[in-house]
């Protein structure tokens, strides 16, 4: 089971979505067209098999425009669907459904596509010790809701943001003069929960990091050979993490080198949305 967001973080976006969509005049179309005390059954549905998240936005948008419509879940986050799966019905006013519909299915859809992609990188990898993690190259505003869509496709977060852990990328390491200075500074600010990781671009600077013991090193844009020998390296002492352009095509590759993590940008920053609708029942 994947824990699920709160209502709390996933209320304000669907809201600000359902703003931005009504605007100052409201579904204007459906006004028009459909007399205001219609009714509308229908039901959302895959149209290409993939691993579904962000059911609870659906539920949202719907509830915020009909506080009295039924929904009927008939799957779940985290759950692989084929082509036609059906994932909710639902039945309410229709004016409320059809302005809702949009808001419902663009949240859905990204989110279910993370879901995918993730899955298919975590499938990649399998039987190895790596892990697939994502990044903080996430849509502003939505990071929470993306980053529940890489759980439920079985990968793991990274770092939330800034405050949660420290994470010293080659800026820092130019500001400070050295990989090792730069890790000496973080380790004299950090508190005893803060952990700290090092971003490094050749073997060299990885034996300056591994003079200091960080918590984790990632080895930032590493040849497979380099991988290899950066895990032999380390033996064990820190946890390595791969970073930068790995794809589907190279990450099996990637992962049997024998580091721990994996992270992957693309899993939120150029995933493409599953396909799913909303059809009349």
């Amino acid at each position: 089971m994947i824990e699920a967001l709160p209502d709390l973080l996933i209320a304000p976006v669907v809201r600000l979505a359902l703003a931005e969509d009504l605007g100052r005049a409201g579904d204007v179309t459906t006004q028009a067209t459909i007399p205001a005390d219609a009714r509308f059954s229908g039901v959302f549905a895959a149209r290409k098999p993939g691993v579904i998240a962000g059911l609870a936005c659906v539920r949202l948008a719907i509830a915020e425009l009909d506080p009295s419509a039924e929904l009927r879940l008939m799957a779940a986050d985290g759950e692989t669907v084929s082509a036609g799966g059906q994932l909710a019905w639902v039945e309410g006013n229709a004016r409320a459904l059809l302005a809702a519909e949009r808001t419902a299915l663009n949240l859905l859809g990204r989110l279910s596509g993370i879901a995918t992609l993730t899955r298919a990188y975590v499938d990649a990898v399998a039987g190895t010790e790596a892990r697939i993690v994502d990044t903080r190259k996430t849509t502003p505003g939505l990071r929470a809701l993306e980053k529940y869509a890489v759980r439920c496709g079985g990968g793991v977060n990274h770092r939330f943001g800034l405050d949660d852990a420290i994470l010293i990328k080659d800026n820092h390491v130019a500001a400070c003069g050295s990989v090792g200075e730069a890790v000496r500074r973080a380790k004299a600010a950090a508190g005893h929960l803060m952990k700290i990781e090092v971003e490094v671009d050749s073997l060299a600077q990885l034996d300056q990091a591994l003079a200091e013991m960080p918590d984790v090193v990632m080895l930032d844009n590493f040849s497979l050979d380099d991988l290899k020998k950066a895990v032999l390296k380390t033996a064990g002492r820190v946890v390595l993490e791969a970073s930068g352009g790995i794809t589907l095509a190279t990450v099996r590759a990637v992962a049997e080198t024998g580091v721990d993590v994996i992270s992957v940008g693309a899993l939120t920053h150029s995933v493409g949305v599953l396909d799913i609708g909303l059809d009349a029942a």
